[in-house]
């Protein structure tokens, strides 16, 4: 199910506990927002920020902001970077051994040769 991005103004942040309130354009109440809701933001929220986010319930039954992002503030860098950069460094483990092996064989190959 997709859900829908709304808009709205953050009305208050708490930043030593990490979440905040955003006051709802279509007017309804006050709806709570967590840090993580801001996990691809590149920086922290501030009071007066302009969100775009999306509602879900929470396991309680109460509403909160998921899948939030501050209007003008660049997201982080994408996580397929991250993941071209794990699979090149997994590419390197694999080969690495594969290496060892082979100036292992190459060595004893050497060594028998020699004493011949």
């Amino acid at each position: 199910m997709t859900r829908k991005t709304v808009k709205g103004v953050l009305k208050t942040w708490k930043e030593d506990r990490g979440f905040g309130f955003i006051k709802q354009d279509d007017g309804n109440k006050d709806l709570f927002m967590h840090i993580s809701a801001l996990d691809s933001s590149s920086r922290r929220p501030v009071t007066g920020d302009i969100i775009y986010y999306q509602i879900t319930r929470d396991h309680r039954g109460k509403y909160k902001a998921i899948n939030a992002q501050i209007e003008g503030v660049a997201l982080k860098k994408s996580t397929a970077n991250n993941t071209e950069k794990n699979e090149s460094g997994k590419k390197l483990l694999i080969g690495l051994p594969l290496i060892i092996i082979i100036i292992a064989a190459a060595v004893i190959w050497y060594i028998n040769t020699q004493q011949s």
